[in-house]
């Protein structure tokens, strides 16, 4: 068997449900005949040397600390020595008390767009001390659990050599496909298939009725599969079909969009009501919280599950040294539960109703939980989405073609019978109407934590050629973005049409692209789960209601060793992949060569694909001419004068005044696609900085102002790559203006540089501060040699670093804090406050949350801020960074410190925006946005 050839099949089938909430694992033995499903069970630790089987696994990771338990109290049965994390009922439960040493919920992380998924940032809220982890890191480590617990089951058929059905929420976008096989790569796991939550759930129940299955459905029916665990919520719809030889098939017709909500919300829903029960007004301390959501799961389970007590009485213990005789306690009653959850997760709404938008009130663990509570209004909206269904043969005519017939719950929610039967209320009174007596028929399931795991090991076996398939195509439409005339709306050509098996490939011959070489492109990759009928190479308009972008591709393709930049005719090819991602590949029409393009999987991590919101694209493009003029200024500027032939250098002081004459328009008012035009100018010119130290100054300023803030149009990353690049960390002339200037560069652009970019600058200005803020490190300079002006720079530079680690970002902090009252600082006392406010800001302007400094230490500046002497006109602005309301309990400072900073921002009479950010939830103005960034943003550019 050659390298490339197919895996020989495998005597085990297993399915793994990676659950947020419950993980199970389950198998077929194909050497038994007739085959069944069985349940693999792990043992897991539930007290320190104890051990329970459990056929489920909390998908839970536990960083115990050192000396936490005696020796061997962790370890597993096959491990040889004490591991340094743990993951099951033990870690979920004892983590409660230890919750900054706890990881959950990794797979909704897993598709979180607002971080860096393969940064190191969970657990969300760590301890000092703690590792952290990726969610691409603990989606591996629990898996690698279930391989080592398998391999010592079945020490003759490891794990990584059989057949391994893997499953996912169906609505995981490209990216968390991408990175769920990541993972299980990580884990020593490479033979592995993906398939949907939902259609495993219904192959499930398919596997359960094999002997009676096609007398419980008939060829016309649609089925609404509703799939709400711990995490996420997803929908699916399946269509009951004849096949051409008479058999009964199914079809995935349509999956709704990704939202993360679910059993989690719901915990966390009740936690806030019995806070404040509990406290009033006031906010219990962290580990009481966990605590009590922890609690909360367990209420809700009890009072809406089978034959509940009308009450329940919740204890918590005390907090901080009070742990016996402070301890809480609330009575829970079962009305409250419903009222809450029922009436606020599944509400009764018309079949029109719709989903709020904007931000989610779930703020706990920095998830982009989904802005509204309502399951019914997103169920309402995505079956009214799908009404353009055909009728089929077979399907009653005359009634609404949203109307679902046949429901199949899955998901640990939908334990809870009253829940199961809200919903069925719901689309019974959607479409009652005309038949007074309807109402969907409800699929029957024995164990719903175990369904998934089970329907994942049966399609396996269909995957063998045994069972019955659904016929899952592709559930959504990709689109390529193309160009068209400047005053029309994006158009986008149908790319892989919805409905797509794996491994179809589309060529689009028919149209051809003008492919740019040698330097960066940009292909932007749209989908819709609504637009199911668009064929392959159909042009759309991308109409935002419909169609949803995706982070393009951004690459650089080249002609082999030819360098010369060009343009070559090429037509498109995509692949649809078995895990469900897009393969594209551009061939050349007058030639042979083909390049591969990879979906930027990288580029989706990142943090500033979401950190800003732009409409820089939309502020079009300058007129020729104009911009002709202001190149040949720059030309003019930047060129050695025996190069210039015959035309008149121009001095460097006067470029900007230069620039606003020949463009016609105000520095402020120039577009983002014009200072990346300059930016390009600049670039190419970048020897003419070596004619003077008056000439680089320039050069590097105007470089760092077209360039700002290092993000918001598209190829910014390349463009910032290659300025570091560049530069290569050196100065021709290294004056104090030059270095100045320096720093005011990587200031600006900042928001582009990679974390390793940051500290490689911040770093080595560290221990320059440190002799800075030293008492005697001078009175009419900034010290240790730097003058105030360049001092300030470097100090609004670190600020502006928000990737920087934590404990730098500390330090740094407590440094600018020892000497911003100091009277040689008086002079850039602004600057350090800038700095300060920046480093502990509780929004970030581009940094993901878990670059957000703890409240202890935001609340500790905040003290010394207040005693400050001087009244410099940036105090109330650091305040507000600082103190500013997020609606996050693990960001936000305690209430007893935002009360005295704001009645000491009143007696400061600082502006009322500034105070409003403290005392609520809100958003920056347009001259603060700019004070926050340092100096106005580019024209289209605004910080969320």
């Amino acid at each position: 068997m050659t390298s490339d050839s197919a895996p020989s099949p495998s005597r085990y089938v297993v399915g793994l449900d990676l659950g947020t909430t419950n993980s199970a694992l389950a198998y077929v033995d194909t050497a038994e005949s007739p085959w069944k499903i069985r349940t693999f069970a792990t043992p897991q630790s539930i007290a320190p040397g104890q051990w329970e089987a459990r056929e489920t696994l909390p998908s839970f990771h536990y960083q115990p600390a050192a000396g936490e338990f005696p020796p061997h109290a962790l370890r597993l049965p096959w491990q040889k020595s004490d591991p340094a994390w743990t993951a099951g009922h033990f870690a979920r439960d004892h983590g409660t008390l230890s919750p900054g040493r706890l990881v959950n919920s990794a797979k909704s992380w897993l598709c979180h767009s607002g971080v860096d998924r393969t940064a190191e940032l969970l657990p969300w809220h760590g301890a000092p001390d703690v590792d952290r982890l990726s969610p691409v890191t603990v989606s591996a480590r629990y898996l690698q659990h279930f391989r080592e617990a398998w391999d010592a089951a079945f020490p003759e058929h490891p794990l990584a050599e059989q057949d391994f059905v893997l499953t996912l929420p169906a609505s995981f976008d490209e990216v968390a496909r991408e990175l769920t096989v990541r993972a299980a790569q990580q884990a020593g796991l490479r033979r592995v298939a993906l398939i949907e939550e939902p259609q495993a759930a219904f192959y499930a129940w398919i596997a359960k009725h094999a002997d009676d299955w096609e007398q419980l459905v008939s060829p016309g029916q649609k089925i609404l599969v509703c799939d709400v665990g711990g995490g996420t919520t997803d929908f699916t719809l399946i269509r009951v079909r004849k096949g051409s030889d008479g058999t009964v098939q199914f079809h995935r017709v349509a999956v709704g969009d990704h939202l993360i909500l679910g059993g989690d919300n719901f915990d966390l829903a009740l936690a806030h009501h019995l806070e404040r029960k509990l406290k009033g007004d006031g906010k219990l301390e962290p580990r009481q919280w966990s605590m009590l959501v922890r609690s909360c799961r367990q209420v809700k389970e009890v009072l809406l599950g089978d034959h509940p007590p009308e009450q329940w009485t919740l204890s918590l213990p005390g907090a901080g040294s009070r742990l016996i005789g402070g301890g809480l306690q609330s009575p829970v009653t079962r009305q409250e539960v419903e009222e809450l959850i029922v009436e606020g997760f599944f509400p009764r709404v018309g079949l029109d109703a719709k989903p709020a938008t904007g931000q989610s009130g779930f703020q706990e663990f920095g998830l982009p939980y989904a802005p509204d509570a309502a399951i019914t209004r997103y169920l309402a909206a995505f079956l009214s989405a799908h009404r353009h269904v055909a009728l089929e043969e077979g399907e009653a005519a005359g009634h609404d073609p949203a109307r679902p017939d046949i429901v199949l719950f899955n998901g640990g929610v939908f334990t809870s019978p009253q829940l199961q039967e809200r919903l069925v209320d719901a689309i019974r009174s959607w479409f009652r109407t005309q038949d007074p007596g309807w109402s969907p028929i409800v699929l029957d399931h024995e164990r719903l934590d175990l369904a998934v795991a089970r329907g994942a090991a049966y399609y396996g076996m269909v995957r063998r050629g045994l069972g019955v398939r659904i016929a899952a195509g592709l559930a959504r439409t990709y689109y390529i973005g193309v160009e068209g005339a400047a005053d029309q709306q994006s158009a986008a050509i149908c790319l892989m049409p919805a409905g797509a098996e794996p491994n179809t490939e589309v060529d689009l011959e028919g149209r051809q692209f003008q492919l740019l070489v040698s330097q960066p492109i940009e292909f932007p990759l749209y989908v819709s789960s609504v637009r199911l009928t668009d064929k392959p190479g159909d042009i759309v308009t991308v109409d935002r209601e419909q169609i949803s972008a995706l982070p393009p591709i951004r690459t650089v393709l080249k002609l082999g060793k030819s360098a010369e930049a060009g343009a070559v005719a090429v037509t498109l090819k995509a692949r649809l992949t078995e895990i469900g991602t897009l393969d594209l590949w551009c061939s050349e029409v007058a030639g042979k060569r083909t390049w591969k393009l990879l979906f930027d999987v990288r580029a989706a991590t990142r943090t500033e694909v979401a950190a800003h919101e732009s409409a820089a694209e939309g502020q079009g493009f300058l007129e020729e001419s104009s911009r002709t003029a202001g190149e040949t200024i720059l030309r003019q500027t930047f060129t050695p004068v025996q190069q210039l032939e015959g035309r008149t250098p121009l001095d460097p002081a006067g470029l900007m005044k230069g620039l606003v004459e020949a463009l016609g328009l105000e520095r402020h008012e120039w577009p983002t696609s014009l200072l990346r035009e300059l930016w390009e100018t600049l670039f190419e010119l970048e020897p003419g900085r070596r004619i003077s130290s008056r000439h680089e100054a320039r050069w590097l300023n105007v470089l760092g102002y077209a360039l700002r803030p290092g993000y918001g149009l598209a190829m910014d990353d390349w463009r910032v790559g290659e300025t570091w690049r560049l530069l290569n960390g050196k100065l021709v002339h290294a004056d104090p203006m030059c270095r100045a200037e320096w720093w005011i560069l990587w200031r600006r652009i900042a928001g582009g540089l990679t974390a390793g970019q940051q500290q490689a600058l911040a770093g080595p200005l560290i221990g320059t501060l440190r002799q800075a803020t030293k008492p005697a490190a001078g009175k009419n300079r900034g010290g240790a040699g730097f003058g105030t002006h360049e001092l300030a720079e470097m100090l609004r530079f670190v600020g502006s670093c928000e990737l920087l680690n934590a404990t730098t970002k500390e330090e740094l902090g407590d440094l600018l804090m020892t000497s911003a009252n100091r009277p040689h600082w008086a002079t850039i006392r602004g600057a350090a406050l800038w700095a300060i406010g920046r480093l502990g800001a509780r929004r970030p302007v581009y940094g993901p949350l878990n670059s957000v400094l703890g409240a202890n230490v935001a609340e500790r500046w905040l003290d010394r801020l207040m005693t400050l002497e001087g009244g410099d006109a940036m105090e109330p602005f650091a305040a507000m960074q600082l103190a500013r309301l997020t609606g996050d309990r693990y960001r936000d400072i305690s209430d007893a410190h935002r009360e005295r900073v704001l009645k000491w921002m009143e007696r400061l009479q600082a502006p009322k925006n500034l105070r409003r950010l403290v005392r609520e939830v809100g958003t920056l103005e347009e001259e603060e946005q700019g004070l926050v960034f340092g100096e106005a943003l580019p024209k289209g550019l605004r910080i969320l």
